[in-house]
């Protein structure tokens, strides 16, 4: 085991103890309060694997001890030997948990997420497959108790999407959905397919943090700002109410374009969140690009032309081509039932290389 110097876990206590002064004293301004009730809340986690971690610490010495005594009792010395293997195993899980809690934050983790998934190469296979991928977010989206909101979305002409964007809010979606942006590659039989032939298809996805306000500073002056009738099928309100809005960010170029609502005041509200969420993911990745200029991490780097998974259905597998781990549960996985092992195994890997990174591994 990598020891943790004592001196950063004396200063987290220390500042843990002057955070829960300040807080108890009632002197801060309500600013300064919400800030530090927030970094209270970090803080006691850290604190009780601090705690569990020197215990189990102090367990394992004292065993040793015993073990160790000139002129001890032997039954006690036999004792001691017998507990001091589950002394070890605990010093260690607490180790672990102390050195994972002790990881930089991503500070977007505990944040709602924007989810696009796009049709790439392969056509209304492309679009059906991007189908199966938005139903399968969605299905895991339920069993987390998250909640899925369409801002956009375009049909393929057989069905599926060549374009579906959607919010999805809940605690710790990012932390979750991260690691999903990237190329999903299909390996099938189509439906149209009379000689049995398998294709091959892909669709994109991106996740990006959900950004507030607070997040994002947007400049009115930056904005360009269209309306316009809603676009396609779907009565009489498509060609008679100008409730789609497209906005134009001036500097990056981006431009958003959402028809969803009846209510132009709504899909202006959800264009301005999606580029508020593209302005963020912009800045994030622009500091990630300069902290870790001289190394490339395999697991998140989040290109979206990067090949990270394929569906193979004659195979009945999965296999994430980043930590070359296959499942063959391909249906479990498509029903969101499985997908967890893949978050989890990808989380894991990440751990992985930010241990090492800090010289913990």
């Amino acid at each position: 085991m990598t020891p943790i110097p004592s001196e950063r876990l004396d200063a987290i206590l220390t500042r843990h103890d002057i955070v829960t002064a300040t807080l108890s004293a009632g002197s801060a301004d309500s600013e300064t309060f919400v800030q530090l009730s927030r970094e209270l809340s970090e803080l006691e986690g850290v604190v009780a694997a601090i705690h569990a971690y020197r215990a189990a610490a102090s367990n394992l010495a004292d065993i040793q001890a015993l073990m160790d005594e000139p002129g001890g009792d032997s039954e006690m010395r036999n004792l001691a030997a017998a507990e001091k293997p589950e002394a070890e195993a605990g010093l260690e899980a607490a180790h672990r948990a102390l050195q994972l809690i002790l990881l930089p934050k991503d500070s977007a983790d505990e944040k709602s997420a924007i989810l696009e998934i796009r049709a790439g190469t392969g056509g209304d296979e492309a679009a059906l497959f991007a189908g199966d991928l938005f139903r399968m977010y969605g299905r895991y989206a339920d069993a987390k108790g998250w909640k899925v909101e369409v801002i956009s979305e375009s049909e393929g002409t057989v069905g599926g999407y060549r374009e579906v964007i959607a919010e999805v809010k809940g605690k710790g979606v990012f932390a979750r959905l991260k690691f999903e942006s990237g190329a999903h590659r299909v390996q099938r039989v189509p439906d149209t397919e009379t000689q049995g032939r398998i294709h091959t298809s892909a669709a994109t996805v991106a996740v990006l943090p959900e950004a507030e306000e607070v997040d994002i500073v947007v400049n009115d002056a930056d904005l360009k700002i269209d309306t316009m009738r809603s676009q396609g099928a779907g009565g009489q309100h498509v060609n008679k109410t100008e409730s789609a809005i497209r906005i134009t960010h001036l500097p990056s170029g981006i431009v958003i374009f959402v028809q969803e609502e009846r209510s132009q005041h709504k899909n202006r509200a959800r264009a301005m969140s999606l580029l508020r969420a593209k302005l963020y993911d912009a800045e994030r990745t622009a500091k990630d690009a300069a902290r870790a200029a001289d190394r490339k991490s395999q697991v998140g780097s989040g290109d979206r032309s990067e090949r990270i998974r394929t569906y193979n259905f004659p195979q009945a597998r999965v296999t994430d081509h980043r930590i070359n781990l296959t499942l063959y549960k391909l249906e479990e996985v498509l029903a969101g039932e499985a997908l967890d092992e893949l978050v989890d195994a990808l989380v894991t890997e990440h751990q992985a290389e930010l241990l090492a990174a800090e010289g913990m591994a």
